[in-house]
């Protein structure tokens, strides 16, 4: 899978459509781990798009809340983005506002990845470090089954998307805060 839109590109997309720094945060952090992901995973040759499907999954959702993965084909047919993004982006929604199932290997890792990011960042947000690079999967997990933490980061989404890709929960948890520690400084670096 490829696309020819550019990050910039994208970027430049993104900040039409989401003005809150919360989002924009969200988006390059879903990016910067699905690409360490496509790395990890021998899609190398993928890794910008997995990058782009990253960045853009959420455009719909800070204008069109209502309408999430129902207006983001609208919206990203504006760049010429390809059937395949279109189809990657809104399949990760799938069973909550979308009826597009994720398919290709990438489209489940985003699904699995995207709500685990924000428990992440979050768990990271409380750490007296406001990083992750001290995190043990150990307190990520304690968090995790704390129902009452980041309670809008769906457990139920992240269990589902462990099972979609057959890796166990803590495989999952462990690997993405594996790419969260490593693109830790070019998220903020990015986001400045």
């Amino acid at each position: 899978m490829q696309t020819k839109i550019t990050w910039q590109q994208a970027w430049t997309h993104l900040q039409k459509y989401n003005q809150e720094n919360f989002h924009r945060v969200h988006a390059v952090t879903v990016s910067a781990v699905m690409r360490w992901y496509a790395q990890q995973l021998d899609y190398t040759d993928e890794a910008d798009f997995w990058e782009i499907v990253g960045l853009l999954h959420d455009i719909d959702f800070e204008k069109y809340p209502e309408l999430h993965c129902q207006k983001a084909p609208e919206i990203l047919s504006q760049i010429n983005a390809e059937p395949e993004l279109i189809h990657a982006v809104c399949s990760h929604g799938y069973g909550i506002c979308s009826d597009i199932k994720p398919t290709h290997q990438m489209e489940k890792v985003l699904f699995a990845c995207d709500e685990l990011t924000g428990l992440i960042g979050a768990a990271a947000l409380m750490r007296p470090s406001k990083s992750v690079q001290d995190m043990e999967l150990k307190s990520l997990k304690k968090k995790f089954k704390d129902k009452k933490f980041a309670a809008g980061c769906s457990r139920d989404i992240i269990k589902q998307g462990s099972q979609m890709l057959d890796w166990s929960l803590d495989d999952l948890l462990e690997k993405t805060l594996s790419a969260m520690r490593d693109k830790e400084a070019y998220i903020k670096n990015t986001i400045q």
